[in-house]
């Protein structure tokens, strides 16, 4: 096959650690219908990737990661009118995006404001689409609410932390070191403490059971607490298992911790409309320029690193967003 016909990309050939994620010579893509082909400027790493590696979400091999991404369209599919070529977009739900160019369907596509970066915008898609989602839908935020974020230096909780202070919520948090507690704090968390002591300490602050909803991306290290903090009729919102997963639960502690909810969300299924992904990434976006909302990158590696960028972040060594971008950027 001829060069021009090739590209590089990362690819996984088995489950395994991060060391089966090799960068490689892979052939072409070309847009089909419906599609656009994007020259990556970079990708996000996230937790679902490291799944698809390891084996904890089944993939067919050979398999190229990444879901996630920033660009410039270069080649337009058939049927294609929304973009053009030189369009900057963004878009975190194509397989496939850690690779130097990514199809895309249109339909999947955001466009990426003029004063927004490429790699800031790759860093908001998934876990600010995601924040904005829980805070907007799962359980609509409003002022005075009270509201538990864990892993609140993360990338996600981070987003969370300033989107709630933002509707007007008071919110606390957790997370792992001092460092990362400071983090939290600095983006608003009113307290912010470890992940075993948080009931007693959000109750010596603000009284006996006094959260409307906990967003828990940890898991089983968090989950049984957060039933012992929440308000009557509050809500566990579980989007995530860092820790592990939470063992099956017996509804009737729902019943005797105050007739509570909870749920699992997923992102897809808030997304499936078009128009609920541009409102989401619209005001992901809109918050960024407007300088309410800071979008941290905390690491950034080049594509073919991508092993020691899923190793970092599964280790939890990071804070904010870990990135991957074409080598020489």
């Amino acid at each position: 096959m001829a060069e021009e016909d090739m590209m590089r990309a990362v690819r996984l050939e088995s489950t395994g650690g991060p060391e089966a994620l090799s960068w490689v010579s892979v052939s072409d893509v070309q847009p089909g219908e419906g599609q656009v082909r994007v020259r990556l400027a970079a990708a996000g790493v996230n937790f679902i990737d490291i799944y698809h590696r390891m084996g904890l979400y089944p993939v067919e091999f050979p398999f190229l990661p990444g879901l996630e991404g920033a660009g410039v369209v270069d080649v337009v599919g058939e049927g294609v009118t929304r973009w053009s070529v030189g369009d900057r977009v963004a878009w975190f739900s194509a397989a496939g995006s850690y690779a130097e160019y990514v199809l895309v369907d249109a339909d999947k596509a955001v466009s990426v404001p003029q004063d927004v970066d490429l790699e800031t915008a790759a860093a908001a898609m998934l876990q600010g689409v995601t924040a904005a989602y829980l805070v907007w839908d799962t359980y609509p935020v409003s002022a005075g609410d009270t509201c538990l974020v864990h892993a609140g230096a993360g990338g996600v909780g981070r987003l969370l932390i300033q989107m709630a202070v933002h509707l007007g919520a008071r919110v606390f948090a957790t997370a792992g070191t001092a460092e990362k507690q400071q983090i939290a704090q600095n983006l608003g968390a009113e307290l912010v403490c470890g992940y075993e002591e948080f009931v007693d300490e959000i109750e010596a602050v603000a009284g006996p059971r006094p959260v409307d909803v906990a967003y828990d991306g940890v898991g089983v290290v968090t989950f049984a607490n957060d039933l012992r903090v929440m308000r009557r009729f509050g809500m566990v919102v579980l989007f995530g298992q860092s820790s592990g997963p939470v063992p099956p639960v017996d509804l009737q502690d729902l019943n005797k911790n105050g007739s509570l909810f909870v749920t699992r969300p997923n992102i897809f299924d808030y997304t499936a409309v078009r128009g609920d992904v541009e409102r989401y990434a619209s005001w992901v976006f809109e918050g960024i320029e407007s300088g309410w909302l800071d979008v941290v990158v905390g690491a950034r590696y080049g594509l073919d690193e991508a092993g020691e960028a899923q190793r970092a972040l599964g280790a939890r060594e990071t804070t904010g967003k870990v990135l991957l971008v074409p080598p020489g950027m």
